[in-house]
């Protein structure tokens, strides 16, 4: 099969750690043919579907910075691949929005996207817990001052975040003094022209805080625990959070599955679940992360997993 990844510059990535990569790699050892484009070489015109310029590439083994070799560049459109997979990271802006409707218009010329361009833009990565209040920690979203004040009065020990944040960029604590609250939400929210999102405090970070692939409506039997480390309250490994792969527990389980059966057939082949504690925080479908990090430290083969997925959604036509 001829498979294209719209993803970041080639050259940004970080083969040793990079998801892309891993399923990249898998795809090629089964014989697909691999090829990439960046969603600015996403182009339509009146007459023709939606088309790219894309690079067939040809992994070298290597983990440097030689790991392929690309052929020049062609235009194509997108229907004529096998599948297209929209694996651009965050943050999801104007111009991620602008992408998903390129690409939903190139699933109208045939083309067959996962995850899908609809779905993406149905499941901001913040919010999509809001349908699943039965698994999260007490939660308020919204632009007032005044709100997030009184959450926190009943609460005492707070995180602050904006929508559009990744890696753990923008997340502050306030615990119950309530230190520097008012600017904290003045430089979150804007004077009232952001939206941002407050939950209480989960302690439970300190034994990391849990991502949880889940492929297919089916969950990885492994997390990776991000551990925050020093006196950083973040997990994530982008702000030094130490990841450590451990086997999902009961409630893991159950959380993974009962979101998985909602997600699957919405045409999110996959996700990545942020768990602390026994608390879901975030739901993330633009270009989870963590393959290789819980394949090296558990032998689980978490790329092959999520190829067998796409080649079973292939084969049926979904």
């Amino acid at each position: 099969m001829n498979l294209l990844f719209v993803a970041d510059p080639l050259e940004l990535f970080k083969p040793y750690k990079d998801s892309t990569f891993a399923m990249m790699r898998e795809a090629a050892a089964r014989g697909h043919v691999v090829w990439a484009c960046e969603p600015a070489q996403l182009h339509w015109q009146r007459g023709a579907p939606v088309r790219a310029a894309v690079r067939r590439l040809v992994l070298s083994g290597s983990l440097g910075p030689d790991w392929y070799e690309a052929s020049d560049a062609e235009v194509r459109g997108l229907c004529d691949f096998d599948a297209v997979l929209m694996r651009k990271d965050p943050p999801f802006d104007s111009e991620y929005f602008y992408a998903t409707h390129l690409l939903q218009r190139a699933e109208a010329d045939g083309a067959r996207v996962f995850n899908s361009p609809r779905a993406l833009r149905d499941h901001p990565e913040k919010l999509a817990i809001m349908e699943f209040p039965q698994y999260i920690g007490p939660t308020l979203v919204t632009r007032s001052a005044d709100d997030v004040r009184a959450f926190h009065a009943e609460h005492r020990d707070i995180i602050l975040k904006p929508l559009d944040g990744m890696g753990g960029m923008g997340i502050f604590r306030v615990n119950a003094d309530g230190l520097n609250l008012g600017s904290i939400i003045e430089t979150l929210n804007r004077q009232g022209e952001q939206t941002l999102m407050v939950q209480r405090y989960l302690p439970e970070i300190v034994k990391g805080d849990k991502r949880i692939l889940v492929i297919d409506g089916e969950p990885v039997p492994f997390s990776l625990a991000r551990i925050p480390q020093g006196s950083e309250i973040r997990g994530n490994l982008a702000a030094g959070g130490k990841g450590v792969a451990q086997p999902l527990s009961e409630r893991d389980r159950e959380i993974a599955t009962a979101i998985g059966q909602v997600l699957a057939p919405r045409g999110l082949l996959l996700a990545g679940l942020d768990v602390i504690g026994d608390s879901l925080t975030e739901i993330n479908v633009t270009s989870p992360t963590c393959f290789q990090e819980i394949a090296q430290q558990t032998g689980f083969n978490v790329a092959g997993m999520f190829i067998d997925a796409l080649e079973r959604a292939l084969a049926a036509g979904r």
